[in-house]
């Protein structure tokens, strides 16, 4: 069963809005990690929660946006049990499923617009792991 872990920070909340809908539409489970408004905040607020969700296997992967993606990306990847990619190119989505087994999709969103996002959301969705000689790589990341 899959569950999407949502985190935001001011800057990408109405992406991730616009994010919600389309998974709900595709009948996609989800969490809602925060924030609730555009309201200035800070994103490793809802970072960490979403992350900690996705290392218990209360959901099984996640998108984090915030404005340049950096900053919760950063966060997400303090967490040893997450693989989060920053991506804005559909070649860059595909890669971070097929070869890094990326369990978290980061947006920058105001560097892309919505329907970039959402063509980004699907690729990510549906791009299985490759495995293979990416999983010795993937073994190697965490430093546990």
């Amino acid at each position: 069963m899959r569950k999407i872990a949502l985190c935001s920070d001011h800057a990408g909340y109405e992406l991730k809005a616009i994010i919600m809908g389309y998974l709900e539409a595709q009948g996609i489970e989800f969490v809602d990690f925060g924030t609730f408004s555009a309201e200035s905040c800070d994103y490793p607020d809802f970072a960490h929660p979403a992350a900690e969700a996705i290392e218990k296997g209360e959901c099984t992967e996640g998108i984090g946006i915030c404005g340049s993606g950096n900053g919760i990306a950063m966060t997400l990847n303090k967490h040893q049990g997450i693989r989060a990619a920053l991506c804005w190119l559909p070649e860059l989505a595909r890669l971070a499923r097929e070869h890094n087994n990326a369990n978290v999709l980061v947006l920058p969103a105001r560097f892309i617009e919505p329907v970039a996002a959402l063509e980004l959301v699907d690729i990510y969705l549906n791009t299985p792991f490759e495995g293979g000689r990416h999983e010795r790589r993937i073994a190697k990341i965490s430093v546990k």
